[in-house]
């Protein structure tokens, strides 16, 4: 991965360049922002520049052997580590899902969460960081640099560690080896480990602008320029949702057709139907409940807009359109924030593991009243 093949950050790229031509490297950098923003892809690139044999122009070389080994993800120097399910009864380390992480970062090298956890068949259970991986980092730490001055360590998502596991890193990241740096890539640093935290210096990823996604659309992805237009409005600044939206996702078809299958039922008060809604949607499993709950908020966002009549604020796919033309007249100034709310809340429920069936079910009774509000 090369600087060049990453859209926009022109500002990031340059500062990441001086970092490593003046040797003023932390042992501990953490890429921060939101998903879809490239900060994965900065921080591959930044590894490669550093191992680089012929780096110029502010960028590596992509045919020297180090490079030509970071193509491949097989750089003896560079050791990725990053949430996965645990195996019954087994350490969990993330070696044990090398091969399903290298289809990811070929596949969709802005790291889309729900893809990993869809190639992780993951089901219910939530990835996470285990203990077990700071005594694997451990081990592999004590070895010195085999072809480099520097290991680097590429960390996707600290936030998912838990406390002991974080304890563990601190200790890694507190007293590092001379030749070894840490580069973190968070989508939620609120949820890392203060201490961990503030031993790192930050780097804030903005996401893309409208016309950054225009241009990787049309120059990566071949998309014609007036559909990347539309797409680039919809996807809140994250290439990896402009993806999911090319694809039109059959995930999304399906977050479509529940949400409607809910207002519908809600509205004509349904409970018989409900119930089975909610045994439909829980059966999704956590994660793409979670994210279904996302889908909900933003639909609510949306129809209240386009039931103000501010069109040129409103970012809804064709099919979204069709159905909301209608149904926005329901989604006002009475109920909208009390909508957000309820939604919300459910999400929080199901992060904590709560039971999604219920979870669901309420929070399809306190639509039919907040409806008719």
């Amino acid at each position: 991965m090369r600087f060049a093949d990453i859209p926009g950050h022109a500002d990031i790229k340059r500062r990441l360049d001086e970092m490593a031509d003046t040797g003023r490297l932390p042992h501990a950098l953490l890429l921060e922002g939101p998903s879809g923003a490239g900060k994965f892809m900065l921080a591959r690139a930044f590894a490669q520049y550093i191992h680089c044999e012929n780096r110029s122009d502010g960028d590596s070389c992509g045919v020297c052997p180090a490079c030509r080994q970071h193509a491949t993800f097989n750089h003896i120097d560079t050791v990725f580590s990053y949430p996965v399910i645990k195996k019954s009864g087994k350490p969990t380390v993330s070696a044990d899902y090398l091969t399903e992480f290298k289809d990811l970062m070929t596949e969709y090298p802005f790291m889309d969460t729900e893809q990993w956890v869809a190639l992780l068949n993951a089901g219910n259970t939530q990835p996470k960081i285990y203990v077990d991986e700071g005594t694997e980092l451990l081990r592999r730490l004590n070895f010195r640099a085999h072809q480099s001055r520097y290991k680097i360590v590429i960390l996707w998502q600290p936030e998912k560690m838990n406390e002991d596991t974080a304890n563990k890193m601190l200790k890694l990241i507190e007293e590092p080896h001379g030749d070894t740096l840490f580069l973190l890539v968070s989508n939620n640093p609120r949820g890392i480990l203060p201490t961990i935290y503030s031993r790192t210096q930050r780097i804030a990823v903005s996401r893309y602008d409208d016309s950054e996604i225009v241009d990787y659309l049309c120059n990566f992805m071949a998309v014609a320029p007036e559909a990347a237009k539309a797409i680039a409005r919809i996807s809140s600044g994250s290439i990896n949702e402009a993806v999911a939206l090319i694809n039109i996702s059959k995930t999304r078809k399906i977050f479509l057709d529940l949400f409607i299958d809910l207002m519908r039922k809600a509205y004509q008060r349904k409970i018989g139907l409900l119930r089975q809604w909610s045994v439909d949607v829980a059966s999704l499993g956590r994660e793409q409940n979670l994210a279904f709950l996302d889908y909900c908020s933003r639909m609510m966002r949306e129809n209240f807009i386009l039931n103000m009549h501010i069109s040129e604020l409103n970012y809804l796919t064709p099919e979204e359109n069709a159905f909301s033309v209608n149904f926005s007249r329901f989604i006002n100034e009475r109920n909208v924030l009390k909508l957000f709310e309820v939604v919300n809340n459910a999400r929080t429920d199901i992060a904590g593991n709560a039971n999604a069936k219920i979870v669901f079910f309420d929070l399809a009774i306190k639509t039919i009243l907040l409806l008719k509000a």
